[in-house]
């Protein structure tokens, strides 16, 4: 057909040129039509039938539409020879075009496939996301130098001998991702962070649920649902707190202590005794020291002029063990784990009692009811215990203390 249409227009070359081009340019978007609206469809409809996903991520509809463009490429160099004068000009042309649709396919599929592997709940966890990225680098960078090596008529090869100058400022450049890349190496390889864990990072101020990991960046969406945005490899460069192994227990610690005033410390007199076996947390303990306590000091004839000649309980050892029998009736906490109430080092600030346990639940809302309803029940308690709580003069108690004409 050009053949004869070349006959026809041989007379009037500028006619001739251009209508050759004409030709060519129709029969490259007929191919592209033809491909892309026929063929692909087709494709695409049986891979959708098919219950495999490797043909999914091969022939991803991104992919499909990019591959519909090597049709006019391919077209055009065909019958390049048509315009001799040009031809080498269009063979360079469509060659990168080429090489920049085929990197652009691959770096495509890896996405594809990245977008695959995080539709699986399995998977999620274990983000490839950050290897995808240095993948998808090295297909662009590949990309370029083949490019360039069309554009300038060099071997590719040619051209990546001759960047060894350029290598120092390429480590300066791209420094934050080389760090990144190798930190995440090691957050995958050791399972350090996964998306939706809980991390603290104090330094930054991140304080949430871990939304994205890629290759450069860890996104935190915080509580009060801003987002922080921190380096990859400053996660670990520094130090931070994965709440994952709470919420894997389905518990959460409660450690909190109350300060008590050392000046109210005493032995338990026969009146305070009567009083707290009427206590029913604690009538089966005051019983059992009572006759515990009777034999000990009968036995070694202690002389009871002075409290301190013999055994005696104390309000606040009593206090501890209603504190104890009080946690462990409580539904809302679970006794298999650390299950303690104990005295610190006293100082200018009284005498901490400190309650370690865990409630059996990791949602916030109920793990801080449960938390002050127990010190809500503690702080209301210590006065039947003959107890004060430790606390800083105010303007109240000077005013009680200092009469004021």
């Amino acid at each position: 057909m050009f053949e004869k249409l070349q006959e026809w227009t041989a007379p009037y070359p500028w006619i001739n040129n251009n209508v050759k081009f004409l030709a060519v340019l129709i029969l490259a978007l007929l191919s592209f039509y033809f491909l892309k609206k026929i063929i692909i469809p087709i494709i695409r409809k049986i891979v959708k039938s098919t219950s495999t996903q490797i043909d999914d991520i091969l022939l991803s509809r991104k992919a499909l539409n990019k591959i519909s463009f090597f049709a006019p490429l391919i077209v055009i160099n065909s019958f390049s020879y048509l315009e001799p004068s040009w031809q080498s000009l269009l063979n360079r042309l469509v060659s990168v075009l080429f090489a920049l649709n085929f990197t652009f396919i691959i770096t495509t599929v890896f996405t594809a496939a990245n977008e695959l592997y995080e539709k699986n709940e399995k998977h999620r966890e274990r983000p490839i996301k950050g290897y995808i990225q240095v993948i998808k680098i090295v297909v662009y960078i590949v990309g370029t130098v083949t490019i360039v090596g069309i554009i300038v008529g060099r071997s590719p090869l040619e051209i990546i001998a001759g960047l060894g100058v350029f290598t120092a400022i390429f480590v300066l450049l791209f420094r934050d991702p080389i760090l990144s890349f190798v930190a995440s190496i090691q957050i995958s390889s050791y399972d350090l962070v996964r998306v939706g864990d809980w991390i603290e990072v104090s330094k930054y101020g991140a304080d949430g649920e871990v939304i994205d990991i890629s290759l450069t960046v860890v996104k935190v969406q915080n509580w009060d649902k801003t987002i922080t945005i921190i380096p990859t490899y400053k996660l670990i460069e520094d130090s931070f707190k994965n709440w994952r192994g709470m919420r894997d227990s389905g518990v959460r610690r409660i450690k909190r202590s109350i300060s008590l005033d050392q000046s109210s410390i005493k032995f338990c007199t026969e009146e305070m005794l009567n009083h707290f076996e009427k206590i029913h947390l604690i009538t089966d303990y005051i019983q059992k020291k009572k006759e515990e306590l009777k034999k000990s000091n009968d036995a070694k004839n202690m002389d009871h002029t002075s409290l301190a000649n013999e055994r005696r309980l104390t309000n606040i050892g009593t206090f501890r063990a209603y504190l104890k029998e009080y946690l462990n009736r409580r539904d809302d906490l679970d006794p298999n784990y650390s299950f303690i109430v104990r005295q610190l080092a006293s100082g200018p600030e009284g005498l901490p009692i400190e309650i370690y346990v865990f409630a059996n639940t990791i949602d916030f809302s109920k793990y801080e009811d449960i938390q002050a309803d127990i010190f809500d029940h503690i702080l209301a308690v210590i006065p039947q215990f003959e107890l004060n709580i430790f606390q800083n003069p105010t303007g109240s108690d000077f005013r009680r203390t200092i009469k004021i004409d």
